[in-house]
């Protein structure tokens, strides 16, 4: 009896613990995901369930809700961000963005587990006046061809397309309702969606009739067919009407795919997580919350449970394919030209030579040069990104070369005091190595290139290499020359300081890269100089050419 007494209780133990195991996963096994923010929440949802029912293999999951321009930066420089397990941008436009940046050795890919088309959200008040509801909205109506003047009933807003996927598709859209219009009328459109671009989509809605930020409206805006369920179902601002792309459009226009990736180099217990939970965000029940979250199916199919809203469609959408990054450097880099959007990596020279004295000023050559840098800020957009390095030898230890702002939208520089900590810029006491720092710079530019911006290097300089470089003049032009790459063009602009700058050494190093050099004898003119090296960078043919 006693045998038969332990053998019951040790089963009911046994029995037990698998049952509180089950309620409580005490595994330590967590798996990072960091979710666009559309997605975020319902991620969330589905993984707080995994991770209170436990079971065989239990794991948990935790989310974190950034974007994707955020994320796909983070995984190349970390800058004190941990990587997540796992990565689930809007689309694998965002993917791909990091994986040419660097972020990994091999090639990545992602699972599908959602799908929302891209359209124009136009607040319902206009919408009314375009002929809604008794017929469907187009994307002819909203962005297509305007009149010279540019002007149009609609005031769209755009974001970035550098950044978000949304603003790329959106363009590729733009580009087959132009193709058989004249040229100008493709300028003329772009320009339109160009002087109302912001960083951020999320700032877009804020500026609808009633928004918190509605004293600069917008009647209209890309986004995605889930974020027009989302904003009407919250009922804040103006409703809005979601117009989709026209019949001869819409296998142009890039859905959002919302790709599971599994990041490399993650440990194996985690890989192991990471893949169990994209089965179970793949389940029934899943799909079930997806569709009730407003997401379609990767193919584009409405889910049945999906909540219902007049001012889209439930109709069945063809998922259109991403485009290979050359057609999305193509189209990118076509509204770069328009949009005089830049992304520019300044070399400053801050050698003891740049405390001389400008005559007639009362200030010294570094006074005069950051004066110049500050106020040639003015000439950007804020999304164009902007960056500053310092040279002089032995500037970081062994290296001739420092981080001063890292290269960042200036908007985001102007709000975090990054232009105020470049008036700060004081000369050393030491030589101009300059021929590694301009060597390093371009090689950074050159790895960290981004589709859809002018990219330029600018060099200041008073003065020529002091011997203090490790590479000769030959040897840096030979390596300049070695980095170019016509589908990636990266100019490198010398601007001279001062009577002691080799006026013909700036301009044989810059046109190796199709760049240019100005040189300002007068460091007093310094100020006009950068303002004509900056306007004509920001330009690319055939608007405008080197010298012209």
């Amino acid at each position: 009896m006693l045998l038969v007494v332990g053998l019951v209780g040790w089963l009911t133990f046994d029995v037990l613990r698998d049952q509180f195991s089950a309620a409580g996963c005490d595994s330590k096994t967590v798996v990072t995901v960091a979710a666009a923010p559309d997605i975020a929440p319902v991620v969330t949802k589905i993984g707080r369930r995994v991770s209170e029912e436990g079971g065989e293999g239990c794991y948990k999951v935790r989310v974190s809700s950034r974007e994707s321009a955020e994320v796909a930066e983070s995984v190349v420089v970390p800058a004190g961000t941990a990587r997540p397990d796992v990565w689930i941008p809007a689309s694998t436009l965002s993917l791909r963005r990091g994986q040419e940046a660097g972020a990994w050795n091999t090639p990545v890919t992602g699972t599908s587990i959602a799908g929302s088309p891209v359209v124009l959200a136009v607040a319902e008040s206009e919408a009314s006046k375009l002929g809604w509801p008794d017929k469907s909205l187009t994307w002819g109506q909203v962005i297509g061809p305007r009149p010279a003047s540019g002007k149009g009933s609609l005031t769209v807003g755009f974001p970035d397309p550098t950044r978000d996927p949304i603003g790329a598709a959106t363009l590729f859209g733009l580009q087959k309702l132009l193709k058989t219009a004249p040229k100008s009328a493709s300028t003329v459109a772009l320009r339109a969606l160009s002087a109302n671009t912001v960083t951020k989509r999320s700032e877009l809605a804020a500026r609808l009739p009633g928004g918190a930020n509605s004293d600069k409206p917008l009647t209209a805006f890309p986004t995605s067919e889930h974020d027009v369920l989302h904003h009407n179902a919250r009922q804040s601002g103006s409703p809005l009407v979601a117009a989709y792309p026209d019949p001869q459009v819409k296998s142009a226009v890039p859905t959002l795919d919302y790709p599971y990736v599994v990041l490399p180099e993650i440990p194996n217990d985690e890989r192991d997580a990471a893949k169990k939970f994209l089965d179970r965000l793949s389940d029934r029940d899943s799909r079930e919350a997806l569709g009730d979250a407003g997401f379609r199916t990767p193919d584009g199919e409405a889910l049945r449970d999906r909540p219902q809203d007049r001012r889209t469609t439930a109709d069945a959408i063809t998922a259109t394919a991403i485009p290979k990054a050359s057609e999305v450097e193509g189209v990118l880099n076509a509204w770069a030209a328009v949009n005089l959007s830049g992304r520019l990596q300044v070399l400053l020279d801050v050698s003891g030579s740049m405390n001389e004295q400008v005559p007639g000023t009362g200030k010294t050559r570094m006074q005069t040069t950051v004066e110049a840098a500050v106020a040639g800020t003015k000439l950007f957009s804020p999304v164009t990104k902007f960056g500053v390095w310092l040279y002089a030898t032995h500037l970081d230890g062994d290296r001739d070369y420092r981080e001063l702002l890292p290269v960042k939208p200036l908007g985001e520089q102007l709000a975090n005091g990054g232009v105020d900590k470049l008036r700060t810029v004081r000369a050393q006491t030491t030589n101009t190595a300059l021929y590694d720092a301009m060597l390093a710079a371009y090689r950074e530019a050159t790895r960290d290139w981004e589709a859809g911006r002018i990219n330029t290097v600018v060099v200041m300089t008073d003065g020529q290499d002091d011997n203090d470089s490790d590479i000769t003049r030959d040897q840096l032009r030979n390596e300049l020359r070695k980095l170019q790459n016509p589908r990636r063009p990266l100019k490198l602009i010398g601007i001279g300081i001062g009577p002691d700058v080799d006026a013909a050494e700036l301009t044989a190093l810059t046109k190796v890269t199709g760049g240019q050099a100005f040189v300002a004898p007068d460091p007093a003119k310094i100020g006009d100089v950068f303002y004509s090296a900056l306007s004509l960078m920001l330009c690319q043919p055939p608007t405008c050419t080197p010298g012209g």
